[in-house]
């Protein structure tokens, strides 16, 4: 999981990427639908697309002379759970900041 993970987070540390994975999140599309929003050229665009092939976060289908892509999920599920993981970190240090403002808050009325 660890090699397929570091995959994944590198596919979805550029933000060209993230952003067709969230075109693709409202249905599938062709790699001319795509590549619109950006000021790139059909290649480039491709490349992207190939990263996140490879990374299994996109699936590229064939009917007759397009080639559609479709999100699949799977790899996200699993930076989630590797994710989760850091949850009772993140949920402690709000705990703390609470704690915090709410002692400054109360200093202040008391003033």
């Amino acid at each position: 999981m660890a090699d397929q993970l570091s995959t994944t987070f590198a596919a979805l540390a550029d933000p060209t990427r993230r952003a067709i994975l969230a075109r693709l999140a409202d249905g599938e599309a062709t790699v001319t639908e795509l590549a619109e929003p950006f000021r790139m050229s059909l290649p480039a665009v491709s490349k992207h697309l190939k990263v996140l092939e490879k990374a299994g976060l996109i699936v590229r289908g064939r009917s007759a002379q397009w080639r559609p892509c479709r999100l699949d999920g799977r790899p996200l599920a699993d930076v989630s759970e590797w994710i989760e993981r850091y949850r009772p970190f993140w949920e402690g240090s709000f705990d703390r900041l609470d704690e915090h403002l709410r002692e400054i808050m109360k200093g202040d009325r008391d003033a």
